[in-house]
């Protein structure tokens, strides 16, 4: 019987390095991998006779001209209006460079050739990756290694390259605060294991410390997407003893569905429930009442990313490795600010 086939998997375990590291060293990509580790995985092959598949060889040592937009979750694609527009201007400038764009989700960051299968199968030259999370281990790994890759988002590694925007939650929140709210809940938009979704939360608590209130853990719900789940989280919040005046929620998305608890429940936004939403989506001057939100420039963050991957896929060095866009606070109907001007007004008058 002949001997059973060694696998990349195998020469990983035996060099101590990830498949990835396998993958780059055997493939001759070009990587910040250093040359004692190299020879550790070519010595690890040559034991166990290891021979590197010749498709996956192929499609690591030539361009193919596409890039890769990686999200997590593929339930974001059907319901995350941001996404749309981070890949309606990556496509665009894709285009105008002669790549092309797939879009791909990750499903199991447990595995740990979750991104490497991308590169192999899918025929990828580089990847932007939406949203990271806290959890994913790969990222950093390929970073080190110098796969080209660029965030849409921010991970504390000084190695990574990145398009995010400023975060404006705390000028949302003291916005509430100074139309006199004190009960202000939040829902995120994801689980916190989203890096942004995380960030929205800390910066609701810091927003409340830095004007003396504490924050009640009971005004907080967590989002998983959809409106779907901001409609429950906000049935939620109404079903306490104490219901909050105002809500910050994590998206567009979950504002909406929240605001249609709202209206189900009979009360009025923004009479009896102020609400503030995040990424200015298409739909959000069109809600009942008009959605106060804060503007995200995702067109121009996909924009960017596009660039500065193909800048990276050409040899060169951007100028700016990591780059932070602005925001801008958006005030309409749903927080109150215009009701309470009108109520000033008539006084006055």
């Amino acid at each position: 019987m002949s001997r059973k086939r060694a696998t990349s998997h195998e020469v990983a375990k035996r060099a101590g390095v990830s498949r990835t590291t396998v993958s780059f060293v055997l493939n001759n990509v070009e990587a910040n991998i250093s040359k004692e580790t190299r020879q550790r995985v070519l010595q690890a092959a040559k034991e166990l006779d290891y021979v590197p598949d010749a498709a996956a060889r192929m499609l690591a040592s030539r361009q193919t001209r596409t890039l890769g937009l990686v999200i997590f979750d593929a339930i974001h694609l059907q319901v995350d209006a941001f996404i749309s527009k981070v890949l309606y201007s990556l496509t665009e400038v894709s285009r105008e460079h002669d790549f092309r764009v797939i879009v791909e989700a990750v499903e199991d960051l447990g595995r740990d050739d979750a991104y490497l299968s991308l590169v192999q199968a899918k025929q990828i030259d580089g990847l932007i990756v939406l949203n990271p999370r806290s959890d994913d281990s790969q990222l950093p790994r390929l970073i080190d290694e110098g796969f080209p890759l660029v965030l849409v988002g921010k991970i504390k590694h000084p190695g990574a390259y990145c398009v995010y925007h400023k975060s404006a939650v705390r000028e949302a929140v003291t916005h509430l605060i100074s139309l006199g709210h004190e009960r202000i809940a939040h829902i995120t938009y994801a689980p916190i294991a989203y890096r942004s979704a995380d960030s929205r939360l800390r910066n609701y608590r810091r927003a409340l410390a830095e004007a003396g209130i504490n924050a009640d853990e009971k005004l907080i719900r967590y989002g998983n997407y959809t409106a779907q789940s901001g409609y429950e989280a906000m049935n939620s919040l109404l079903a306490a003893k104490l219901r909050p005046t105002a809500v910050f929620a994590g998206n567009d998305t979950i504002a909406i569905g929240a605001m249609s608890a709202i209206h189900r429940h009979g009360l009025r936004i923004p009479e009896d429930i102020a609400i503030v939403g995040y990424d200015d989506i298409p739909v959000a001057p069109f809600t009942i009442p008009p959605l106060s939100t804060v503007r995200t420039p995702a067109l121009m963050q996909g924009r960017l990313a596009g660039e500065m991957l193909i800048k990276l896929l050409q040899g060169e060095k951007p100028a700016r490795p990591q780059i932070m866009l602005e925001t801008e606070l958006l005030i309409r109907e749903s927080c109150g600010a215009k009701l309470a001007d009108s109520q000033l007004n008539r006084v006055l008058s």
